[in-house]
């Protein structure tokens, strides 16, 4: 059976799981020993405290904001989401940032993002001259609805 492997690298980090048994993903938890304030504008890196194994190099794991803190305060992972990939063995941190107008404190244990594991293919690349026509072709940004 495959299996997300999790391993703890602090001792205060606390084991991802799923809020309900629908959840997509896993909650990651703010693996600080003292509140992180996190001013407008303003970017962070937050441990977790835990470091993790996907089953095969076919999966990534990535990072997604959660909900409520995005929502509500305004706080979302800086790079939109966090890509974990296959052979990293090292702590999963979450890049953090204020897009609100008003400080946040970020708590020990603190819910800041959410793990979910996707597959991935990892496909070769071929070098070409060109691509095949589409309806749409070359055009970009806005071109499929109202300009």
């Amino acid at each position: 059976m495959d299996c997300l492997k999790i391993k703890k690298v602090r001792d205060n980090a606390i084991i991802p799981k799923r809020a309900t048994s629908g959840s997509a993903g896993v909650d990651l938890y703010a693996c600080i020993d003292e509140p992180v304030t996190v001013g407008s504008g303003d970017l962070v890196k937050i441990p977790t405290g835990i470091a993790v194994e996907l089953p095969n190099e076919n999966m990534a794991a990535f990072v997604f904001a959660r909900s409520g803190l995005g929502i509500n305060h305004g706080i979302a992972p800086s790079n939109a989401v966090g890509v974990v990939d296959s052979d990293y063995r090292g702590e999963v941190c979450v890049g953090l940032t204020n897009h609100s107008n008003e400080s946040f404190v970020i708590e020990p244990q603190t819910r800041i993002a959410q793990l979910i594991v996707m597959p991935v293919l990892p496909l070769p690349i071929l070098e070409v001259d060109g691509l095949s026509d589409t309806q749409r072709g070359e055009n970009g940004f806005g071109s499929t609805g109202k300009k």
